[in-house]
């Protein structure tokens, strides 16, 4: 099991956290891991044209992974069609997780394609601070389509592909904001905190039907990511290449005894 700890604010500076690393990896579905010169994995990553996505892209690319990178509109991804241009494993591939006709029409694409692990990173971030009576209400449905209806649309879809592959891992990116306890505990990221926290039960109850194929589920907090030039600027922001290769060492390590789990890029349990 791993040990709890209870994660600080992101608005708290990390500083020196104790660190509970999840158990080294000993299932046989990692008899050829990605250090394994006979397996090529495959992984499909939403959200891939920036900032966290786009950092996994390049260093699972530099694992010599095959990899489906999505983005809402790929013409305007530059860096992500650089990395592609050096490296064929790479295949740009138009996705709005909030556009039923485009899961429908990538599953169609990739229907016999096993996928080691799906990464479901697409997401909508928090966006201005606001009091609870100026707080508009209509914009709460562009956060849950975007951050946990969307996420749930493209693991219904790549599930048989996930179950036909080797490593069978859905991942879920979520956050800290998304924890009652181990969130901001402000009245502020309000849509984006429901709908995290909505996120986190979709996967948390998917993590009990998914044994039965043979998945595992986890949902990923990647700590505060300076992914932008305002975040970049607040105290605790980590660098966006850390924040990837942490939680890269987190899910070589992951299980099937880990399946449910919520945790950080440093391998600690996450609080609800």
């Amino acid at each position: 099991m791993l040990t709890v700890h209870v994660i600080p604010a992101r608005f708290v500076l990390l500083g020196c956290i104790a660190i509970g690393m999840l158990p080294p990896a000993n299932d046989s579905v990692h008899a050829a891991t990605p250090q394994s010169s006979a397996y090529k994995p495959t992984v499909l990553i939403t959200g891939s044209n920036r900032g966290i996505g786009l950092d996994f892209v390049r260093q699972l690319s530099a694992r010599d992974w095959r990899i489906i990178a999505t983005a809402r509109t790929p013409d305007n991804a530059a860096d992500l069609k650089a990395l592609a241009g050096t490296d064929p494993d790479i295949l740009i591939e138009t996705l709005d997780v909030t556009d039923d006709a485009e899961i429908a029409a990538l599953k169609s694409k990739y229907q016999e394609h096993p996928i080691d692990i799906l990464m479901l990173n697409a997401a909508t971030g928090p966006t201005g601070i606001f009091s609870f009576t100026n707080l508009d209400m209509d914009l709460a449905p562009r956060y849950f389509d975007v951050n946990a209806i969307g996420p749930m649309k493209v693991a219904q879809a790549f599930y048989e592909n996930v179950q036909a592959s080797r490593m069978k891992q859905i991942y879920a990116m979520s956050s800290d904001s998304g924890s009652f306890v181990g969130g901001s505990q402000f009245p502020i990221l309000w849509h984006y905190k429901a709908s995290k926290a909505a996120l986190n039960m979709y996967f948390h109850t998917l993590a009990f039907a998914a044994p039965k194929r043979g998945v595992t589920v986890v949902m990923l907090h990647p700590g505060f990511v300076a992914s932008n030039p305002q975040t970049a600027r607040l105290p605790g922001a980590i660098p966006t290449e850390d924040s990837v290769s942490q939680m890269l060492v987190v899910m070589d390590a992951i299980t099937r005894e880990n399946n449910g789990r919520f945790v950080s890029y440093l391998g600690e349990t996450m609080p609800w």
